[in-house]
């Protein structure tokens, strides 16, 4: 039984060491457009809730260049990134409706996120906070 255990953990390390080979991008492409933001404070809510995922803006944690983790965190970004790019708003802004509405249900941030990032995590007075800042720079 011992010897199985022992196998079986040599197997599970030598998988983890492999799939660190796996190469994952974490660059940041250069920002080209950002929204005309109604006012610095503006800016300030949306890159402290949002920048992380949806913009070039990305600051990569030192547990996103550890497999798996490393996957799930790029395949979040490159969501993010595809659905709201502030760092990107010349070539395809966001629409509006569909981010406050994300904001308001509480999809935003999602879960994942919230539980490595608990401070993201929006109480019903920063979210109406955080959807009048948006609201204001994207009218």
């Amino acid at each position: 039984m011992k010897k199985i255990l022992l196998i079986i953990i040599i197997g599970g390390l030598v998988v983890f060491g492999l799939i660190q080979l796996i190469p994952v991008d974490r660059t940041n492409p250069a920002t080209t457009q950002e929204p005309t933001w109604s006012s610095p404070e503006a800016r300030a809510l949306a890159k402290e809730h949002c920048f992380q995922c949806h913009s070039n803006e990305t600051e990569w944690p030192w547990y996103s260049y550890i497999a798996p983790a490393s996957w799930l965190i790029k395949f979040d970004v490159v969501e993010g990134r595809a659905k709201f790019n502030f760092s990107e708003w010349d070539k395809r802004p966001g629409e509006w409706d569909e981010m406050a509405e994300q904001i308001s249900s509480g999809s935003m941030p999602p879960l994942q996120y919230t539980l490595f990032h608990p401070s993201s995590n929006l109480n019903d007075q920063q979210k109406q906070q955080l959807i009048d800042a948006l609201s204001s720079s994207m009218k």
